[in-house]
C-alpha cells in the first residue's frame, strides 16, 4: 500500500428530519381520529333505542362499570332475521356460525307505537341482517355495524362506565329492573350513515343517565 495515500471512510448520510418525525405525526393522527369519529357520530348520527340487560356489574380490570348485552347480541335473534343464511356463505364460515371477525349490519326499525309524553322510549326492532351495508333504507330504519368475535357478537357498545356520583342510584335502579319484568332497561345510541354507533345514555324505566 502506498503510504502517501490516506484511507477515508465513506461519510454517513443523515436522514432528512421529516423521516424522523413523520411516524409520530402518523401516530398522533390515529389517536385523534378515534375520538373525532365518535364526536361526528354523536353529532350527526340518528338516535336509536336498544333493548339491553347488564351482564357483569363489576369489572376489576376497568373499574366500576356495567357490561351490557343487547337483544341484537343474541345468536337466536340474528339467526331468525332475513339475510342470516347469506352470512353463512362467507369464506371460513360453517353451516351454523359465520367466521370469526366477519363484520355485518343489522337493520333496525323504529317502533310504530306512538310514545306518550314523558314516557320511556321504546326499543327499535331488528328486521334484517346483511353482510354489506344496505344502500337503501326507509326513513324509519338504520343499519348498525357489528362483528362476530367467536362466541360473541359485538357492536362496540358493551361497556358503560358509571359516573362516580351516580353509582349507588344506578345500581339500585338496575337491581330493581332485574327483579321486575315491567321495568325496561335500555340504551340510547347514535348511529351514523356508515353504521358506527356510540352510546348516549342509559334508560332504566323512566330514569335517564347520560354517558
Amino acid at each position: 500500500m502506498n503510504p502517501n495515500i490516506t484511507a477515508t471512510r465513506p461519510s454517513r448520510k443523515l436522514l432528512p428530519s421529516w423521516r424522523l418525525w413523520l411516524p409520530f405525526v402518523f401516530q398522533a393522527a390515529l389517536i385523534i381520529s378515534v375520538p373525532a369519529q365518535a364526536v361526528y357520530t354523536h353529532l350527526m348520527g340518528k338516535t336509536v333505542i336498544l333493548q339491553t340487560m347488564p351482564v357483569d356489574p363489576y369489572d376489576l380490570l376497568r373499574g366500576y362499570s356495567q357490561t351490557l348485552s343487547y337483544d341484537i347480541s343474541r345468536w337466536d335473534t340474528l339467526q331468525a332475521l332475513p339475510g342470516w343464511k347469506e352470512l353463512l356463505e362467507e369464506p371460513n364460515s360453517n353451516e351454523s356460525f359465520p367466521a370469526p371477525g366477519t363484520s355485518f349490519y343489522v337493520v333496525l326499525e323504529e317502533p310504530e307505537t306512538p310514545e306518550a309524553a314523558n314516557a320511556e322510549p321504546l326499543p327499535w326492532k331488528p328486521v334484517q341482517v346483511s353482510r354489506n351495508r344496505p344502500s337503501q333504507l326507509n326513513p324509519n330504519q338504520v343499519a348498525i355495524k357489528g362483528y362476530f368475535n367467536y362466541a360473541q357478537i359485538k357492536y362496540g357498545l358493551e361497556t358503560y362506565y358509571m359516573p362516580e356520583d351516580q353509582r349507588q342510584q344506578i345500581n339500585h335502579d338496575i337491581s330493581a329492573a332485574q327483579l321486575s319484568e315491567d321495568r325496561p332497561f335500555r340504551v340510547e345510541v347514535k348511529v351514523d350513515e356508515r353504521g358506527r354507533a356510540v352510546p348516549v345514555s342509559l334508560w332504566i324505566s323512566d330514569r335517564n343517565y347520560r354517558f
